[in-house]
């Protein structure tokens, strides 16, 4: 897929793999600009013209060096603008491999909210995609698109407009922001809506790193990163206080973004006032991943993903070829478990308690594809630097503590970084839900499913499990006898093991 921008060009190659999945597997970006060379007469020039061709030139070597028959080449506002756009076109099919599809408003709009419907949580939220010649907002409910809208600025259009130097001077920031409050005004849609924004793009992109990196964010990931629009102020304004050569150099910036990113985050922090949205969401998939929802279409008929967190569970459980009829028996085991003993305990317990334990359940062996010795601490890295899409990034920390749990030791040395993300009494849930993980997959330790029935019983002296089991039970019995320990000390009391035969 090819898009063509108004800042940037990319080529990205994507692998089909079973089950509607696409992989990337290469990803080429060229800051062309083309916005640059839209003369006042609102055509591209022969300059910018020869530019696209050149970068059309360069993506082609590489498709034809991986023999790719199947290139979709897009292009958005620059080229949709440009009076002069079908004698482009003509010209790219004519000089190059690629037939150009200049995308409408509403197709541009369109598929940056199909990748976010389909790539997070979000049942109702706007949308925002800055590009480098227009804005694309969005409204959905229900995972339905409702309201759309294309405003003809962003962020390279807005620099050009408003910004004499490099960077822009407090009055010209002063200015822009004045002008995309009085466009996104005129919007009844979106006034005080008070729902989650969520943006897709580079420059949003950008902006989630830089905060990251002020911050020192120890989790890994951009996609469904969170912030406030206190956030967004503090970003913008310690960039403010920076030279262009500081910007060029920060870590976290696109070195082409540097001129960029202070009139985009004008647009966000605009947006933010304007909405009254409680957060600000990154989303990772946007306009090239909307079309290839769109392929999906195609021979499939599916358009949204009716579950999007099962779908990155269903990946997973390929990519690291785990044992689902094990991850059936364990799950089923540790939610048995987890209603007897929640029925009993002196601490709460919640339905989302029960849910995260279940996909803990089915991810626990996630570290044995790696290295069995050390399963534990591959499982908790991979969970805790994995892109999980249609979960947030404190759930994505909770299950991997889960998934990963060993004892009260390796459970605060995982913790140490994020000690400050959780209470006490959600430490102590966490590492109740590791234990009955821990047992429960003792409790099928040869993987034969013989255990056909788990019931808790509790007195003065403590918890009695006990066990029904229609095959011989010594392996497990013995796993499960070094394991109860876990459970022992999440819950302060003794527990005995009751193995029976059917």
């Amino acid at each position: 897929m090819i898009d063509i921008g108004s800042n940037t060009m990319r080529l990205v190659i994507y692998e089909y793999g079973e089950k509607r999945r696409f992989k990337q597997v290469e990803n080429v970006k060229v800051a062309a600009r083309l916005r640059n060379y839209l003369n006042e007469d609102q055509c591209l020039s022969a300059e910018g013209i020869r530019v696209l061709i050149n970068t059309l030139h360069t993506f082609q070597i590489i498709t034809r060096h991986h023999k790719i028959r199947q290139v979709k080449c897009v292009a958005t506002a620059t080229i949709r603008q440009a009076v002069n756009k079908e004698e482009v076109c003509r010209i790219v099919k004519e000089m190059t491999d690629f037939t150009v599809m200049v995308l409408s408003e509403y197709e541009e709009a369109f598929y940056g909210f199909l990748a976010v419907v389909n790539s997070t949580d979000k049942k109702e939220g706007i949308t925002i995609d800055i590009g480098g010649g227009s804005t694309e907002v969005t409204y959905f409910s229900d995972r339905q698109l409702i309201e759309y809208h294309s405003f003809p600025f962003g962020a390279l259009s807005l620099k050009l407009q408003y910004i004499k130097g490099d960077i822009p001077t407090e009055e010209e920031r002063a200015n822009i922001k004045s002008f995309v409050r009085s466009q996104i005004e005129t919007l009844p849609w979106l006034k005080g809506k008070q729902l989650p924004i969520v943006a897709i793009g580079g420059s949003a992109r950008n902006m989630v790193q830089l905060h990251q990196s002020f911050i020192s964010y120890p989790l890994a990931g951009l996609h469904q990163y969170e912030m406030t629009l206190e956030d967004i102020r503090g970003v913008k304004e310690q960039l403010g206080g920076m030279t262009y050569q500081d910007l060029q150099k920060l870590e976290g910036l696109s070195k082409d973004r540097a001129d960029t990113i202070l009139p985009a985050i004008e647009v966000f922090e605009t947006l933010c006032e304007v909405t009254g949205a409680p957060k600000f969401v990154l989303s990772r998939k946007g306009l090239r991943e909307g079309l290839l929802f769109e392929e999906l279409k195609k021979p499939f008929g599916i358009r949204l993903y009716p579950n999007v967190l099962e779908e990155s569970f269903q990946q997973m459980i390929m990519d690291f070829e785990i044992n689902i009829e094990h991850v059936n028996e364990v799950t089923k085991t540790a939610s048995l478990l987890f209603q007897h003993f929640r029925m009993q305990l002196d601490f709460p317990l919640e339905d989302g308690d029960l849910h995260l334990l279940k996909r803990a359940a089915q991810v626990f062996q996630l570290g044995e594809y790696i290295d069995s010795e050390s399963s534990s601490q591959h499982t908790f890295y991979l969970l805790a630097n994995r892109t999980i899409d249609g979960i947030s990034h404190k759930d994505r920390l909770k299950l991997a503590l889960i998934a990963s749990y060993k004892g009260k030791t390796a459970f605060r040395q995982y913790m140490e970084p994020f000690k400050d993300w959780m209470t006490k009494e959600e430490q102590k849930t966490l590492r109740f839900l590791g234990a009955v993980l821990k047992v429960a997959s003792s409790l099928n330790a040869t993987k034969r499913n013989i255990v056909k029935h788990v019931d808790v019983d509790k007195d003065l002296n403590g918890f009695t499990i006990k066990i029904l089991c229609n095959s011989d039970y010594r392996a497990e019995e013995y796993q499960a006898e070094k394991q109860k320990k876990h459970l022992e000390k999440a819950t302060k009391q003794s527990i005995t093991l009751q193995f029976q035969d059917l």
